[in-house]
């Protein structure tokens, strides 16, 4: 780390620039048949420079300075289209192949201008699209898209160094995600089984070319999604040489490699590892987690009408204790909350990967597509009374494995202004736990032992169909999907998972947009509430069923220039069938994320509850030299207790906040800031009664949260402001980019929910209450959420 920094300073010093060009290259084609479009323009925005696609299509520029563009295609009789900040190094060519819509109006001479900022005609609000350049300069993000969408509008965080993504009062569970097309299970390292997120994200940004995330607004072609899904849409290899990035942080180190494989195939390969593990260990904190992640992709193109994409994505992470923390007796608030964490924090072992191949062919007027993939979660921990690794003291010992194998088929039609989209999947679930656990239940000290292996199919046919009408002033899209599983009788009822959606966008002139959308969908259980069984062995939630949720989203945007965007958008949504915990008698929507499962008890689907809010947004995309956005959202989260009363979620953050800027200088030098104001979720008091109990506190190590007063506390408004400097140097064949990336710069720290803990005497022996000998003496540690988290990089193009 001293090596590295010291290597930063010299090179922030450093002005030495050698000659160099770059390259922009690709291909002009007709988006729905893949047939080349000859003669199309395209040009670099704010600039005289600009070329003609060859009669295949074919386009370049050369002897490029490197850096980033704006380019902007057109052809008569297709929509025009804009590409934002298309970055170029001297090391290798970027390749951006332009799939041009053809336009309903069949006029000679007149170019059709699309959105400038991305929207479809299934979902014409309620989705962003954030491309490869937004997320590497991101302040605060270390490129991890996770955090960059937290500015968007109704994206919330946590408080914790995770990277939940809270999206409209949502649970982090309600999330899904794609990588070109094909469903990746999780994204993060250290995920929570049966809900998702993790304090590290594991996709590589050099594979992406952009995302595409909706908070709404879903086509019917992706299920089983409550809050939102990320599409991402990742780029090809270099086709013309073997290039790479290394990549060195404060956290981790990784490369990449891209090349082609003959003359129709090329790959992307990535691999990263932490060293987290030794700057915890010198920083003395209670606990030492590893990660490790590998990425590629291999795109082979058999003719001009076939594609095989092949892709995998995987992780191994690993947590352990770092047990010879604060020996003896605790001295400082510090010393005390990594004695609780080391107690309660169980040895944790997770691996997970996702493999999959998409075909797609092009016929006259459609093109389809065949997907297969399997996903594969493996989690274990272990926990031991006092860390001693003892069978008598045994307190947890849980492994489970969820495999999914998938099987998708799409088609997408346009003719004479219709787009139809029709489609179906078949997905094979095996779930497996074994479970060995102490722990509390209704006031007693009790054991969850068994043994749980389920075998599933679940089922989806979509079909969607939009068209432009009026001039192509009103688009109009409806859909509708089935979802079924043969996991119960329940489930097995395809009416009963009907989910329609209509959407509908009105150009009241050509800068300012009407639009609208409600619709109906629905999402599975978490697997570890199907899978859970009872002390006789039998599955306890085998009447558990989809939970629905309906959404009804309206808006305005108005697009003053192609690089600006200003939107209002208000939404409600409605839940019901959610899962009920029948133990605590709440809400599952009422657990918030941490490390470990959640679901893994007796559940009914009786829960209902609502989220509602307005989001506003301003946004200024890179034209020349400057960059913003802000985002602001009132949002309400609730679900009903047991009593049938609406409480606030564990998701209702009520006011979010984001304000992000940046500059590029001269030299290639960038700046930029992000302010985040965040009212954290509430949290329900401990029962320190209950907890105090010798037999409780001796399996739990940890406060039990009063039910009775379900989320009746909140912590105080969290701010915070992040900064981050880029420098980029361009030689003759590789380029290198270091950078300062500052979180939290003012040290801002909140108040959080406080820790139950037992007062101990000199020897560290846990103190009888004074009044009770069944009783310790409990006593909360003060505990503050924000530290200032400074890492630096360099990043290697070669």
């Amino acid at each position: 780390m001293r090596f590295l920094f010291s290597l930063f300073i010299i090179l922030f010093t450093t002005s030495t620039t050698w000659a160099q060009t770059s390259v922009i290259k690709g291909r002009v084609y007709n988006q729905i048949n893949n047939e080349p479009i000859p003669f199309a323009n395209i040009a670099i925005a704010n600039s005289t420079l600009g070329t003609t696609a060859d009669i295949n299509g074919n386009y370049r520029f050369e002897k490029l300075k490197p850096g980033s563009y704006n380019l902007v295609c057109s052809s008569i009789g297709f929509e025009t289209h804009y590409f934002y900040e298309i970055i170029v190094s001297p090391s290798k060519p970027n390749t951006l192949n332009i799939p041009l819509l053809e336009s309903n109006q069949k006029l000679s001479e007149v170019l059709v201008t699309a959105p400038a900022f991305n929207k479809t005609e299934e979902s014409p609000l309620s989705m962003r699209t954030i491309n490869a350049t937004e997320i590497f300069r991101h302040p605060g993000g270390n490129r991890d898209i996770s955090k960059v969408i937290q500015v968007f509008p109704g994206v919330a965080s946590s408080l914790s160094f995770r990277n939940d993504i809270i999206v409209r009062g949502g649970s982090p569970n309600e999330n899904r995600f794609y990588l070109d097309g094909i469903e990746v299970t999780n994204i993060n390292h250290f995920a929570t089984q049966g809900a998702s997120g993790g304090p590290v994200g594991m996709i590589n940004v050099n594979f992406i070319r952009e995302v595409d995330f909706y908070a709404g607004a879903f086509p019917a072609n992706k299920g089983n999604a409550l809050s939102s899904i990320l599409d991402f849409k990742q780029r090809k290899g270099n086709d013309e040489k073997l290039s790479g990035t290394l990549t060195v942080g404060s956290s981790d180190f990784g490369l990449s490699l891209e090349g082609p494989l003959g003359k129709k195939s090329t790959f992307i390969l990535s691999v990263r590892r932490s060293y987290l593990q030794f700057l915890f260990k010198v920083l003395d904190l209670p606990f030492l987690p590893t990660y490790n992640d590998m990425q590629f992709k291999q795109s082979i193109k058999l003719d001009s009408k076939n594609e095989i994409t092949l892709l995998g994505l995987g992780a191994i992470d690993d947590i352990e204790l770092n047990t010879s923390v604060n020996k003896g007796t605790p001295e400082s608030s510090r010393d005390i909350q990594n004695r609780y964490i080391v107690a309660n924090l169980p040895v944790n072992t997770q691996w997970n990967y996702t493999v999959g191949a998409k075909w797609l062919h092009y016929s006259k007027n459609s093109y389809q597509s065949l997907i297969i993939s399997r996903s594969h979660l493996n989690n274990e921990a272990t926990k031991y009374k006092g860390n001693i690794e003892r069978a008598d003291l045994l307190l947890l010992n849980y492994k489970s494995e969820e495999i999914e194998t998938r099987l998708k088929f799409e088609s997408t039609k346009r003719l004479k202004g219709w787009k139809w989209n029709i489609g179906g999947s078949i997905d094979f679930v095996t779930y497996t736990n074994s479970t060995f656990n102490k722990k509390e239940q209704n006031g007693e000290s009790t054991i969850v032992e068994f043994d749980s292996k389920i075998n599933f199919a679940k089922y989806a046919l979509f079909t969607q169909i939009s068209r432009k009408v009026l001039d192509d002033k009103l688009s109009l899209s409806f859909g509708f999907r089935n979802d079924f599983s043969d996991y119960s009788s329940t489930m097995n009822k395809p009416l009963e998972q009907f989910s329609p959606r209509l959407s509908a966008s009105y150009a009241i002139n050509p800068k300012l947009n009407l639009n609208f959308n409600v619709g109906r969908y629905f999402q599975l259980p978490a697997f570890t509430v199907m899978g859970f069984r009872d002390n006789e062995n039998n599955l306890a939630n085998k009447k558990t069923t989809y939970i629905q949720v309906d959404h009804l989203v309206g808006g305005i945007d108005f697009n003053p220039t192609p690089y600006s965007k200003i939107s209002i958008e208000g939404f409600y949504k409605k839940y019901n069938n959610y899962p009920f915990l029948l133990t605590d008698s709440i809400s599952m929507a009422n657990l918030g994320g941490d490390f470990g499962v959640i679901g893994n008890e007796a559940a009914e689907s009786t829960s209902e509850g609502r989220a509602y809010g307005i989001e506003i947004l301003l946004q200024q995309k890179l034209s020349s030299s400057i960059y913003g956005l802000i985002s602001y959202t009132w949002v309400r989260s609730e679900f009903k207790d047991k009593h049938g009363l609406y409480r606030p979620s564990s998701w209702d953050n009520r006011h979010i906040l984001n304000i992000t800027a940046g500059k590029k200088l001269a030299r290639n030098w960038e700046v930029g800031m992000k302010f985040r104001l965040l009212e954290p979720a509430p949290y329900t008091p401990y029962n320190v009664e209950l907890s105090a109990q010798k037999e409780i506190w001796d399996i739990t190590n940890q406060g039990i949260p009063d039910w009775d007063r379900l989320n009746e506390k909140r912590n105080s408004t969290f701010h915070s402001l992040d900064i981050r400097i880029d420098k980029k140097w361009f030689f003759k064949k590789w380029s290198l980019n270091a950078y300062v990336d500052i979180q939290n710069i003012y040290n801002f720290k909140a108040d959080t929910r406080h820790y139950l803990d037992i007062l101990r005497d000199n020897n560290g022996n846990l103190i009888e209450g004074p009044n009770d000998s069944n009783k310790y003496y409990t006593y909360e540690i003060d505990y503050e959420a924000g530290t200032i988290l400074p890492s630096i990089g360099l990043m290697i193009e070669f």
